[in-house]
C-alpha cells in the first residue's frame, strides 16, 4: 500500500524489536491500521516511520535541540524542585515513592515549597454548589481575579496565600469548607473507609508534582509574568484538563469497560490493529514502568479485571501501567466517584504548581521562547 508499511519493514528501518514497535503505536508515535491485503497483519503510516528516521539521523543545531527540549527532551529550565532520575521521582532529593508511605500532603507542600515548618492557615471557604470539577475552576477563578500579584512580595506573605489557596482547591472539591488533613476531608466527602482515605493520601504525594510536566509548564509562564499564585494555578488547571493529561483518566475507564465487554485481548489487540493506543500503559520519561502506579497498584488490590488488563497489555506491548490507570484501577476499587482520578490529579498537583511558581517568581525572568518558522517565506518589501 502507498504511504504504509509493513512490521518487518518498519522494524529494519528503525532497528527495533516487535515489542517495541507495538510500544512506539501504543503511544501514538507511529500510526498503524489493518493491512487491506490481510486483516490478521497490521500496517504503519510510512511518514511517521520517516520522521522518527529524520530525528534520528538530524544533527544537533541550536534550533534542533531546543525543539526536542520541548518534546520529552531535556530539561528546558533550571529547577531545584522534582527530578526523575534511576527510574523514580524524586521531591528535592527525596524518593516519592517512599513518602507517599507515611507523608500527608501538607508535608509535601513544606518539602516542594522548601517554607520549613510553615503553619497550614485554619480558614473558611465559600464554596458554589455544582459538580466538583466545576466549582474547581470557579474557586480558582475567583481567587485569580481578586489575588493580588507575586512580583515583589516577601516569601512569608506567599507561603501563607499558597497554603491558603491549596485549602481552597480541597475544598472546592469536597463540596464545602472543613478542618482536619487534607486527604481525610476528601475521604469523608466521598464516604471512604479507612483504607479507602488512606489510598488518597498516597495518591496525593505521588502525584504532587512531576518536574515540568504540561500544566506545570503552564503554571511557569503564567508565574514568569509575575501574576498572582492563583493565576499560576488557574493555568495549571486549564493546561492539565486536556484529555492529552489529566483528562485521560476518561480515556482509560473507557477502554477498561471496552476491555471488560469484549475482553482484554481482543481489545488490545484491536485498538492496535486499528492504529489506536493503549491508553493507561507506558510512560515516555519510564521506559521501565511508572514508579508511581507500581506505588499505588501495591498498596491494594485491583479488581480481576484490571489485573487481567494489565496482563494483557504487557504480554502484547511490553507496556507497564502507569499512574492514570492506577488511579482508575483504585477509583473502582475504592467506589470513589468517576471523576474522582481527575479531582485527586488536580488538587494534588496543585502543590507542584505552586512550588515552581514560587520559584520562576523568584527568577525574575520572563519565559519567552522562540518559533523556528516553517511557513511560507516573508517576501521582502519594495523600495
Amino acid at each position: 500500500m502507498t504511504g504504509w508499511l509493513t512490521a518487518e519493514e518498519v522494524m529494519d528501518r528503525l532497528g527495533l524489536k516487535p515489542q517495541t514497535l507495538y510500544a512506539y503505536v501504543s503511544r501514538g508515535r507511529i500510526e498503524a491500521r489493518r493491512d487491506d491485503g490481510d486483516a490478521r497483519r497490521s500496517a504503519y503510516r510510512a511518514a511517521d516511520v520517516a520522521r522518527l528516521e529524520k530525528r534520528r539521523a538530524r544533527g544537533k543545531g541550536s534550533a534542533a535541540v531546543a525543539e526536542d527540549a520541548i518534546a520529552w527532551g531535556e530539561p528546558v529550565l533550571a529547577s531545584s524542585i522534582t527530578t526523575i532520575a534511576h527510574g523514580k521521582l524524586w521531591y528535592r532529593g527525596q524518593d516519592a515513592a517512599a513518602l507517599a508511605e507515611t507523608a500527608r500532603l501538607e508535608d509535601v507542600a513544606r518539602l516542594l515549597w522548601d517554607c520549613g515548618e510553615e503553619r497550614f492557615p485554619v480558614q473558611t471557604n465559600n464554596i458554589a454548589p455544582g459538580r466538583p470539577h466545576d466549582r474547581m475552576f470557579q474557586a480558582l477563578a475567583w481567587r485569580a481575579a481578586t489575588s493580588p500579584a507575586m512580583h515583589g512580595r516577601r516569601p512569608e506573605a506567599l507561603y501563607f496565600e499558597a497554603a491558603s489557596l491549596l485549602d481552597l482547591m480541597v475544598d472546592a472539591v469536597a463540596g464545602g469548607s472543613a478542618d482536619g488533613p487534607m486527604h481525610l476531608r476528601l475521604g469523608r466527602a466521598w464516604g471512604c473507609d479507612d483504607a479507602g482515605t488512606d489510598l488518597v493520601r498516597r495518591s496525593l504525594v505521588l502525584l504532587a508534582d512531576h518536574e515540568l510536566n504540561a500544566s506545570t509548564f503552564a503554571a511557569r509562564v503564567t508565574a514568569s509574568t509575575g501574576a498572582s499564585l492563583a493565576a499560576c494555578a488557574l493555568s495549571g488547571l486549564n493546561a492539565l484538563s486536556g484529555p492529552l493529561h489529566g483528562g485521560m483518566a476518561v480515556r482509560v475507564r473507557s477502554f477498561c469497560e471496552e476491555a471488560q465487554k469484549r475482553g482484554a485481548h481482543e481489545a488490545v489487540t484491536e485498538r492496535l490493529a486499528s492504529g489506536g493506543y493503549i491508553p493507561g500503559f507506558g510512560h515516555p520519561l519510564y521506559p521501565h514502568g511508572d514508579p508511581r502506579a507500581k506505588a499505588l497498584l501495591t498498596a491494594f488490590a485491583p479488581s480481576n479485571e484490571h489485573v487481567a488488563l494489565a496482563g494483557t497489555v504487557r504480554e502484547i506491548t511490553g507496556e507497564l501501567p502507569n499512574i492514570d490507570f492506577a488511579l482508575t484501577a483504585l477509583s473502582d476499587a475504592a467506589h470513589l466517584p468517576d471523576d474522582a482520578p481527575f479531582q485527586v490529579f488536580a488538587t494534588a498537583r496543585c502543590t507542584g504548581w505552586i512550588a515552581h511558581a514560587l520559584e520562576q517568581s523568584r527568577t525574575g525572568r520572563l519565559i519567552r521562547p522562540r518559533a523556528r518558522y516553517i511557513g511560507i517565506a516573508p517576501v521582502a518589501a519594495l523600495p
